[in-house]
């Protein structure tokens, strides 16, 4: 049940006051100097320490396009959740999905996943400390107490696997500090936000016990952005609550072992959403509202998502040139969410879902470097994982006659089994003092097994069945070999370009809405897909670290693309039903550059952000065995997008400092599903933020930040389903403001 308004502020006030205090943990704070300043007084960028290649680099040395947000940057940018992500890395979409608060899309260099339903794999890996969220629920992570979070671009399937054909995403919790450290922040915004962070760690009984721990916990709220006005409830709110706990045992420097748990538990309300266009099924009793986020359901507001995970980590050091990493971790969520595809109260179409999963994963990992030629890291990886769920569906079309297909209540229930192995190694060859050689490959051996009871029922009681749309328990296997070879040549001790070719795979599955009646081909299963990326880049460090200047231009063949396409069927009474489609549609084309800069003009100012250019074409889209590539059109794929961000900061007398930051970003237009409907197709359009961090001292800081101050009207998606006359979007966040108070020891 959802917690009211007064519960929030007390469990809030709670957490904050538990973990401000810092008695349990005997050690004093510590302090440091500012990152960035140099021993002259002049100003640098730093050199930040990234694992994009499951080894410790600076960002400026690894021949990869990736992007890196310290946790000073995500506090000036206003990185709430990784949704707030989207415009500061090139050719990065991630939104939360249809009807969801926490559940993601996300898509990058236009490859990526839409559809959430269990049997449909994500094109974008998600890495929550090492461990693969496998499922798209509650992993639109929330931000809190991070070290670091790592955006990988392009295929990673030599080290990172399956499912990160477009590229990965990795949350990096802060570690485990050898003195107490810790922080407490409260933030009050509009539409009553109040959000409480606050996290503390260090040594436990003593610093030579060689035990050490850290708590973190965040509990976010805010009221809606909408109204359901038919019942008067906030929909589009939030209501979050998340913890992290880590304890590590250290024997010297050599081992270590690490207990992870982290838990998160979304009790938002339904999400708003605006009707395109009058329903004609309604009779023109329910027109469209003027907000975008208004809606009038008459479906019980519940959007629930609690996930939660462990993980035991051991590191061994055997030697100065090897060490051995292993992972070992449990996974799980459920969800249950009401998704009223017609946002009326009429019940036209009305579903319930129920997700579940759970997944366990293994990796032992092997790193040498000797400090000779040649460097590298090795590993195997396991998995097993259960997805699964049941989903009601409540179909009506009040203009026909009432019969046994009208209103039609069916269901999809069933559960998709996957057990993967992979083996992989990445190596490094210096061939001279300054030309690398880089050769990988990742072998996967995947298993997946669904089981799928779909059928037909005489009353919303889901009791009585008059027929089955699908009934199959069957297995499949994938078998694939990705290989990687990068080529990167250090030109000035500041400038190094790279040449890279790799391959990215997802496999296939099952289509858990089949109707094997209507549609026979939908039981079989769909195969998997690939990328075959190719790369040029750089990386350059300028004017003494005061210019980072980066860039790539990419070009990738895109085979036996996935896609999810909500179609038709013809019922027996002559009559069209909603049909959720999922096949293999052809292959494409996408290239693109991507320019990403940092620049210090002076010790005062700072201007960051990047451009993206991107053309995604399909070379081949069967449809009824004739090629419509020309038609078509990449999801989530805008041609032009960037950013730009210009701050200034200064020092005060008192040790403190005063930074303003104002930003704007920008994208082209995009098509958000598939259907390509031109009503959910959204313009181009760009969005205004601004900020000021005012840090008093070491301990205390104050932020007023703002984001979409122009309050510009966009969609991420929608759903188009002409059957029952559906045409509704889904539109990003409004005007938001925001102060934050942050207290660190």
């Amino acid at each position: 049940m959802r917690r009211n308004n007064s519960s929030r502020t007390h469990l809030c006030i709670a957490i904050a006051c538990a973990l401000m205090a810092p008695a349990a943990w005997a050690q004093d704070a510590t302090t440091t100097n500012n990152p960035g300043d140099t021993v002259d007084g002049e100003r640098a960028l730093d050199r930040i320490k990234v694992t994009a290649r499951k080894r410790e680099e600076t960002l400026q040395e690894v021949p990869v396009a990736v992007t890196a947000f310290t946790p000073e940057a995500l506090d000036r940018l206003n990185v709430r959740d990784l949704g707030d992500l989207d415009a500061q890395v090139p050719n990065l979409t991630i939104y939360a999905a249809r009807g969801s608060t926490s559940t993601v899309t996300a898509y990058i260099r236009g490859v990526g996943q839409a559809d959430p339903l269990w049997g449909v794999d994500p094109g974008v890996g998600i890495y929550l400390d090492d461990v693969y969220i496998a499922r798209p629920q509650g992993a639109l992570l929330d931000v809190f107490d991070v070290e670091r979070i790592e955006v990988l671009r392009g295929p990673q399937g030599t080290l990172y696997g399956k499912n990160t054909i477009g590229g990965a995403i990795k949350y990096i919790s802060k570690g485990l500090p050898k003195q107490l450290d810790g922080f407490g922040s409260i933030t009050i915004g509009n539409y009553n936000e109040l959000d409480v962070k606050a996290g503390i760690g260090g040594p436990i009984g003593g610093a030579d016990s060689g035990l050490r721990g850290r708590v973190s916990v965040a509990s976010l709220n805010r009221d809606g952005f909408g109204t359901n006005t038919y019942t008067g409830q906030d929909v589009s709110d939030k209501e979050i609550n998340a913890a992290r706990f880590e304890l590590g045992a250290f024997a010297g420097d050599n081992f270590d072992v690490r207990f992870a748990l982290d838990w998160m538990d979304d009790q938002s309300g339904m999400r708003g959403a605006k009707m395109l266009a009058p329903n004609p099924l309604t009779r023109g009793v329910y027109p469209p509202l003027d907000s975008r986020y208004d809606i009038r359901s008459g479906m019980p507001n519940i959007n629930d998502t609690q996930m939660k995970g462990g993980s035991i980590t051991a590191n061994w050091r055997p030697s100065d040139n090897i060490s051995l990493k292993y992972v070992v971790a449990k996974r799980e969520s459920d969800t249950q969410t009401n998704i009223d595809f017609d946002t009326t109260p009429l019940p036209l179409v009305d579903v319930r879902a129920f997700y579940n999963d759970q997944q366990v994963s293994n990796e032992l990992q092997l790193n040498y470097d000797a400090g000779g030629r040649a460097r590298g890291v090795m590993g195997l990886y396991w998995f097993d994982g259960d997805a699964g769920g049941h989903v009601l569906n409540y179909f009506s079309n009040p203009l026909l006659a009432p019969g046994l297909t009208n209103p039609l209540f069916g269901d999809t229930q069933g559960y998709v089994n996957t057990k993967s192995f992979a083996a992989y190694a990445d190596w490094t060859f210096d061939l001279s003092t300054q030309l690398k050689l880089d050769v990988g490959a990742r072998y996967t051996d995947e298993d997946k097994h669904a089981v799928a009871l779909n059928r037909f029922y005489t009353s919303n009681s889901y009791t009585t069945s008059w027929g089955t749309a699908a009934n199959f328990n069957k297995t499949v296997n994938f078998k694939n070999v990705s290989p990687k070879v990068s080529l990167d040549y250090q030109l000035t001790p500041d400038i190094m370009v790279y040449a890279l070719a790799t391959r990215g795979f997802k496999s296939g599955g099952y289509n858990i809405r089949a109707n094997t009646t209507a549609v026979p081909r939908s039981g079989e299963p769909f195969g998997d897909e690939s990328v075959d990326s190719y790369e040029l880049g750089s990386k350059m460090s300028l004017l003494d670290d005061r210019l980072f200047l980066n860039l790539a231009y990419f070009h990738n063949k895109y085979k036996d693309i996935q896609l999810s396409v909500f179609t038709s069927y013809t019922l027996p009474n002559g009559s069209q039903s909603f049909f959720g489609d999922f096949t293999n549609a052809g292959q494409g084309t996408v290239q693109g550059v991507e320019v990403e800069y940092q620049y210090l003009p002076t010790r005062h100012w700072a201007i960051s952000g990047n451009l993206a250019w991107l053309d995604a074409k399909y070379d081949k889209f069967i449809t009824a065995g004739v090629n419509v590539a020309n038609s078509q059109r990449f999801t989530n794929a805008p041609e032009f997008s960037g950013a730009l961000n210009l701050e200034w900061r200064t020092a005060l007398e008192n040790g403190g400092n005063l930074s303003a930051r104002v930003g704007y970003s920008y994208q082209s237009d995009v098509w958000p599903t598939t259907d390509l409907s031109p009503a959910i197709h959204q313009d181009g359009y760009g969005l205004l933020s601004a900020g000021v961090i005012w840090k008093m001292n070491d301990a205390w800081s104050f932020s007023l930040q703002g984001s979409n101050l122009t309050d510009e009207a966009y969609r991420t998606t929608g759903y188009n389903i002409a059957s029952y006359g559906v045409l509704t979007g889904f539109y990003g966040p409004p005007r938001q403001y925001s102060l934050t108070a942050r207290y660190d020891f």
